[in-house]
């Protein structure tokens, strides 16, 4: 019964990531993380950052590191709007960790001209992407 698929595009404002058919799709929502089946009751949710994962139809997993968004699910067809969406093939965990690295010694040093929401917020990027790379 959960096998049958459904229609889901993946979207970012700079590009459509990906338009599929799909069996689930698992998504960190701001209240807890969920998934999403066929026959899905209609919804709007907010997402945080984290992991997106899609299974598809012969059992592919496709895992992204994501900023934050929002999810519809209306009449078996799911839209993922995405702040950033990165493969986890994608990922470059040297960068990461020079990304996360540099974020900390801001935050610890808090110079004057230090922006600390936007390096926090580099931060929590920086570990969604590692934690993502070392999950996959």
């Amino acid at each position: 019964m959960f096998d049958r698929p459904f229609a889901l595009e993946i979207l970012t404002p700079e590009k459509m990531v990906l338009t599929t058919q799909a069996v689930s799709v698992s998504v960190p929502g701001v209240q807890g993380g969920f998934q999403v089946l066929v026959d899905h009751a209609p919804l709007l949710s907010t997402l945080e950052e984290g992991r997106v994962i899609v299974r598809g139809q012969d059992g592919t997993l496709l895992t992204y590191a994501t900023s934050g968004g929002f999810l519809e699910v209306r009449d078996n067809r799911v839209r993922v709007l995405l702040d950033t969406a990165e493969r986890v093939e994608e990922i470059d965990v040297e960068r990461a960790t020079a990304a996360r690295e540099r974020a900390e010694r801001r935050l610890r040093e808090r110079a004057a001209d230090v922006d600390v929401p936007r390096a926090e917020a580099a931060l929590r990027r920086a570990l969604n992407r590692l934690r993502t790379a070392r999950a996959s």
